[in-house]
């Protein structure tokens, strides 16, 4: 009776099961276009960068935020010219390095194939692969864990589609060497890069009432000036936050580009990129909606539209920020949406940032952001970064902690990281 019943229970888990995102990273161009952060160099790697990897092994490091004992993954050609081959896909439990934890090195299948081909501009999702390694997704233990997905490109990619600055080390093979993705030791993967390709998402398998925040934004979304591979980005503080008070329930992914813009560029293609990648609204629907069980997001942007690589006016990123607010209504009924307000950068040391027209502008979509009711909330991130008898960027926020030395007025460092993940009010997302 007892095995009957457990097993009922089992069953009817696994029938409201539903797929949502544990990770994310949003591809902003062909490599090398893009901007990375403490990466090194990559002549070994990719020795003519514009045709990418070739008969080359990749092993990208990356942390979930919700585990569950079933996965699928997400390989992208997005922003690539010519079809990309695939093979020898897996996934594992990673140790340290290059190495993954003994036995749990998964093949991961494509239509029940090995390996797919993902014509330019497309992505596919893989097959489920059971992470039957993990005995108890809701261990206290798998919190801050991280996953090793390898993959083989057969033959030469062309450009490759690639999130610039993970600050997160990954590890690549030789370019002409056989697939090694199946060894579970470090020998094979001797190159290292610290940027994400191709991968762009992973689902978990998850309960029915489990779901996903995204942190949709720019460079202080994605982490600048943050610690390499420390995960002490806002998103990642907020996710502990949050795994402390709802446990394994509530993901937050990462979906911010460095240099990106609500606006502009007007314009995006492979053969003429932008360093900051598309723009939010263009890319609104790869990057959020198109992702599995999204719940909430948090919107910070609009910084670099003011910039005189942007020079948008404040109506227009306004305009952006409500269009892209509709959109999202639209397509995730039930989602709840919150404006960030936008961080100074007065007095920035960067040439395309600091000045004071810029400053007049984010003062007056701040109020926008704090007062027209477009959002369901506010998180004010300019309060917690910005000395009130300045204006600029508060003195223990600034220097940098990536790669030490002066920070740049623009990017918080860790400590400020840490200000803005707390700043959150957890009452402001559902509870699962």
């Amino acid at each position: 009776m007892t095995s009957s019943t457990n097993s009922a229970k089992i069953d009817l888990r696994q029938a409201q099961d539903r797929w949502v995102v544990s990770w994310a990273a949003s591809l902003q161009g062909p490599y090398p276009a893009g901007n990375a952060a403490a990466q090194p160099d990559m002549t070994l790697a990719f020795p003519v960068p514009q045709a990418g990897a070739r008969d080359q092994s990749f092993r990208a490091i990356v942390r979930p935020t919700l585990w569950g004992r079933k996965a699928r993954l997400r390989l992208s050609n997005a922003l690539g010219m010519q079809p990309v081959s695939f093979n020898h896909v897996h996934v594992g439990l990673h140790q340290a390095s290059a190495a993954l934890v003994p036995g749990t090195n998964r093949a991961v299948r494509f239509a029940g194939a090995a390996g797919v081909v993902v014509p330019p501009g497309a992505s596919v999702w893989s097959d489920p692969v059971d992470l039957d390694f993990i005995v108890d997704p809701d261990a206290v233990e798998l919190a801050g864990r991280k996953l090793a997905v390898s993959f083989h490109v057969d033959g030469e990619s062309g450009p490759m589609s690639w999130h610039a600055k993970a600050l997160q080390t990954s590890y690549l093979g030789f370019p002409g060497t056989p697939a090694r993705t199946d060894d579970e030791g470090e020998a094979g993967f001797p190159l290292t890069a610290n940027s994400w390709f191709f991968l762009d998402a992973i689902d978990m398998a998850m309960p029915h009432d489990t779901y996903a925040i995204v942190a949709f934004g720019d460079s202080i979304t994605d982490g600048s000036l943050s610690t390499l591979n420390g995960d002490d980005r806002w998103p990642d503080v907020l996710a502990r936050r949050l795994r402390v008070r709802h446990g394994n329930r509530i993901a937050v992914v990462n979906a911010g580009i460095g240099g990106n813009q609500v606006v502009g560029p007007a314009a995006y293609s492979t053969a003429q990129p932008f360093p900051g990648g598309p723009s939010a609204l263009t890319r609104l629907e790869r990057d959020v909606l198109s992702l599995s069980g999204v719940g909430a997001v948090v919107w910070l942007e609009g910084i670099n539209d003011f910039s005189t690589n942007g020079n948008a006016s404040m109506e227009a990123v306004r305009a952006g920020l409500t269009e892209g607010v509709q959109r999202m209504r639209a397509s995730l009924p039930g989602v709840r949406i919150l404006g960030a307000t936008l961080t100074t950068a007065l007095n920035a040391a960067q040439t395309h940032h600091g000045f004071p027209e810029e400053d007049a502008k984010r003062r007056a979509l701040n109020e926008f952001i704090r007062g027209a009711g477009v959002f369901d909330a506010v998180v004010d991130f300019d309060a917690v970064i910005t000395d009130p008898s300045t204006g600029e960027m508060r003195t223990e926020f600034v220097h940098n902690t990536t790669v030490g030395g002066a920070g740049d007025k623009l990017h918080p460092n860790r400590l400020g990281y840490l200000a803005m993940g707390m700043a959150f009010d957890l009452e402001v997302f559902k509870a699962p």
